[in-house]
């Protein structure tokens, strides 16, 4: 159906709890990584790591953009995953609720490619997403961009006003909803910012929310 919604969905901390073991295994690989090709003591390694993060939204662009670091090699090596699934934290009724909900499903993440299509697949749930977007196909622009979101409605040739994008992070959000999309905030904060359409608590309270967001 020509109406029907497309659904654009965050993965970390979104279809996945990545807060408990995969977050922190990133954050210490970045770190040993920036303690390799920058010769930095690991206090010193974290503390730019840290600041990167909070100055251009990413510790990659920082990477790029002060140290001419190889971005794709950077990904690679700091997404790396001996067992992977033992540190997966998700919900098991997710996918029931995907495989029920009316239209389009894209994965929009601001992690490497191979990175979310081997979390989903560890879901069981990648057969249910139209496609998988990472930050390479992104030019590199993460979230909460704008240019990031004018390359997913380019290529995909969507209508922002049949999006509704789902997320954790409430500044992700603000720009979908500067675009026309609707929006939902995943978490427990008790915040509800005006961009934020609905809020729920869990992924699996979406069904709930559904007839609020489908016109």
């Amino acid at each position: 159906m020509s109406n029907a919604p497309v659904w654009l969905f965050d993965l970390d901390n979104t279809l996945h709890n990545a807060s408990p073991h995969i977050f922190p295994h990133i954050n210490r690989s970045m770190t040993a990584y920036l303690e390799r090709h920058l010769s930095l003591s690991r206090d010193e390694a974290n503390a730019l790591r840290m600041h990167y993060w909070q100055r251009y939204g990413a510790t990659l662009l920082g990477l790029m953009r002060h140290h001419d670091t190889d971005p794709h090699h950077f990904l690679r090596e700091t997404h790396r995953f001996d067992r992977l699934h033992e540190l997966m934290v998700f919900e098991r009724a997710l996918k029931s609720l995907l495989v029920r909900l009316p239209g389009r499903k894209i994965v929009f993440s601001n992690g490497p490619q191979a990175y979310a299509e081997a979390v989903l697949d560890l879901m069981g749930i990648r057969r249910l997403f139209d496609d998988v977007v990472g930050i390479e196909a992104l030019d590199l622009k993460p979230k909460p961009s704008m240019a990031a979101y004018r390359q997913i409605l380019r290529r995909y040739r969507l209508n922002p006003h049949r999006c509704i994008m789902v997320e954790d992070t409430a500044a992700n959000l603000r720009t979908a909803k500067q675009l026309g999309m609707r929006t939902v905030l995943v978490g427990r904060s008790s915040r509800h910012p005006a961009h934020v359409d609905i809020k729920i608590s869990s992924i699996i309270k979406l069904r709930r929310a559904t007839s609020h967001l489908i016109a």
